[in-house]
C-alpha cells in the first residue's frame, strides 16, 4: 500500500482519533505506516493532545454524569456513559496487578472494573450489588488494555437494575458478568440497622 500524502494522512488521523480517542501513538504509527515521531508531529499540527490528556478530558466529562460513585471510586477510565442505558470504561493493566508466579492479572482488578462500571451506569444516588454472576474466560496479563462495556438490560420498579458487563482485550472476551444492583435509601437503612 503506497504511503498517503501528509494532507490526506492528517484528515484520516483526525477521523481515526475522533472514532477512537484512545488509540496510542504506536497503534496510529502502525495504522498509517509512519514513525511514532511523525504521528506526534501530526497530532501537534492538528492540536490533538497526547493520549493521557485525551483520556483525562473525556473521563472528566463522563464522571460529572455519575450519581452512585465518587470520582476516585471508579476503577479504570470512564469514557462513555448513558445513564440507565450503557457505558464504557477501560483499564491499563500493569505488573503491580499480577500474581508473581504466573504473571496473570488478579481477578479482583477485572471484577472491580466491571462492578464500578455497572454502578456508574445506573441512575440512582445510592446502590449496592445484590447479585453478581461472573465468568472469567481467559487469563489477562500485564500491559493489556481491558475494555469494559455495560448495558442496562432491565429496570424493575426504579429500584432493581439489571446490568450486563463484558470485558475484552482487543476482540477477545476475557470476562463477563450479570449484576443486579439495588437502589437503597441510606438513611432508612441506617435507621433499620440501629433498631
Amino acid at each position: 500500500m503506497p504511503r498517503m500524502v501528509k494532507k490526506e494522512r492528517l484528515v484520516r488521523l483526525s477521523e481515526e482519533i475522533e472514532k477512537n480517542p484512545f488509540l496510542r501513538d504506536e497503534e496510529l504509527s502502525e495504522m498509517f505506516d509512519v514513525s511514532i515521531q511523525t504521528i506526534r508531529l501530526d497530532r501537534m499540527s492538528l492540536n490533538i493532545p497526547e493520549l493521557r490528556e485525551r483520556m483525562k478530558s473525556v473521563a472528566t466529562e463522563m464522571h460529572d454524569k455519575v450519581k452512585t460513585l465518587s470520582r476516585g471510586e471508579i476503577v479504570g477510565e470512564l469514557i462513555d456513559l448513558q445513564l440507565n442505558q450503557s457505558g464504557i470504561s477501560f483499564l491499563e493493566t500493569d505488573k503491580d496487578m499480577v500474581f508473581t508466579k504466573t504473571q496473570i492479572v488478579k481477578g479482583h482488578y477485572i471484577f472491580a472494573l466491571a462492578e464500578s462500571l455497572a454502578m456508574a451506569v445506573i441512575d440512582a444516588p445510592v446502590a449496592i450489588t445484590g447479585v453478581a454472576n461472573i465468568k472469567y474466560n481467559v487469563p489477562v496479563f500485564a500491559e493489556q488494555r481491558l475494555i469494559a462495556k455495560a448495558n442496562v438490560t432491565r429496570i424493575r420498579d426504579n429500584k432493581e437494575y439489571y446490568v450486563h458487563v463484558m470485558v475484552n482485550v482487543g476482540d477477545n472476551q476475557v470476562f463477563r458478568s450479570k449484576f443486579i444492583l439495588t437502589a437503597i435509601d441510606v438513611e432508612g437503612a441506617k435507621n433499620e440497622n440501629s433498631n
